[in-house]
């Protein structure tokens, strides 16, 4: 057999026998922790457009990834709050529902196993102690006058 300086079959348009460079995937291109490729594969698959550009799938996961970042900072600090080391459904509850913004995004999901906010009306908390007990100092005060008026005028009565 002679070769003829063509490539073998299936050499990916290197020379046959050639060393294989190093795949440099998407994710490692944009710098990101989140896999572009399969967010591309997802887009394409679930049919959200006819066509879905090459520049979509990596805005995607950057925006998944600083989202899941956000929470998870969030949720870590709860967790430190709370003397845990542990981030739980309770942390990112908590992290979620005190961030005005993340709480508008996330205004209709409900987490599970997290709770809800710690939070009582100010109408049934006591009243200041000063104030209430004026009142019923007063209020018995005024008790202890009309009963010794009434006292003083069974002594009138009895006298006469």
């Amino acid at each position: 057999m002679e070769t003829t300086g063509k490539a073998k079959k299936g050499a990916a348009g290197r020379k046959a026998g050639g060393p294989r460079k190093k795949s440099v995937t998407r994710s490692v291109k944009a710098g990101l922790q989140f896999p572009v490729g399969r967010i591309g594969r997802y887009l394409k698959h679930d049919r959200y457009a006819k066509r879905v550009g090459t520049g979509a799938p990596v805005y995607l996961a950057a925006v998944l990834e600083y989202m899941a970042a956000e929470v998870l900072e969030l949720a870590r600090n709860a967790a430190r709050d709370n003397k845990k080391s542990r981030v739980g459904p309770r942390h990112i509850q908590l992290a979620v529902r005190n961030d005005e913004e993340l709480s508008k995004l996330l205004k209709f999901v409900t987490i599970a196993n997290g709770g809800v906010l710690p939070n009582i009306h100010s109408t049934l908390l006591p009243k200041k102690g000063g104030k209430e007990k004026r009142g019923y100092r007063l209020c018995f005060t005024r008790v202890l006058r009309e009963k010794i008026t009434k006292l003083k005028k069974l002594i009138i009565i009895i006298i006469k």
